[in-house]
């Protein structure tokens, strides 16, 4: 993890301010933040989108720039731009999606480097026991924080 953040911090940096501007372009041409999940995402006309982070999801690949959606149904993030892969001798282009039903999310841990303080992450943990790390948020505690509280509204609601 220390090896990634050191890519990060050097060679995503600039490419994660590039990217933001990018995004930010895109958002507003396309209508807003709640307009692109709807479009990016399967949705149901009352799930309402909660709030969004832009951000980085660890890959075995390396880190993806993106942007994770929290909806009263789903934590979801896609990435910025498509990403690559080879099938036989062809190369095709997809956007990298991740979708937790809240009903499938068990926890959300916040965690940081003892050594540098400011390497944060958001672990998210799937029931089925999927792990994924996000981090170089540009508002971490308020992710934090709206990641938590879908997570304690769905276990409140289910002891109720």
């Amino acid at each position: 993890m220390k090896k990634l953040f050191a890519k990060l911090q050097t060679e995503y940096l600039t490419d994660g301010a590039l990217g933001r501007i990018a995004q930010g372009t895109k958002i507003l041409a396309e209508g807003g933040y709640e307009k692109v999940f709807r479009q990016t995402f399967e949705t149901v006309p009352e799930e309402l989108l909660v709030n969004s982070y832009a951000c980085y999801l660890s890959t075995s690949a390396g880190p993806v720039l993106g942007v994770i959606y929290v909806s009263t149904a789903k934590l979801a993030f896609c990435s910025d731009n498509p990403l690559s892969y080879k099938t036989n001798d062809k190369t095709e282009w997809s956007y990298y999606k991740v979708i937790i039903p809240l009903q499938q999310l068990k926890a959300v841990n916040p965690s940081f480097s003892r050594a540098k303080s400011g390497e944060k992450y958001i672990q998210v943990i799937s029931v089925d026991g999927h792990e994924f790390w996000y981090m170089g948020f540009l508002n971490y505690d308020g992710a934090v924080k709206c990641l938590q509280d879908a997570l304690q509204t769905l276990t409140t609601s289910s002891i109720v």
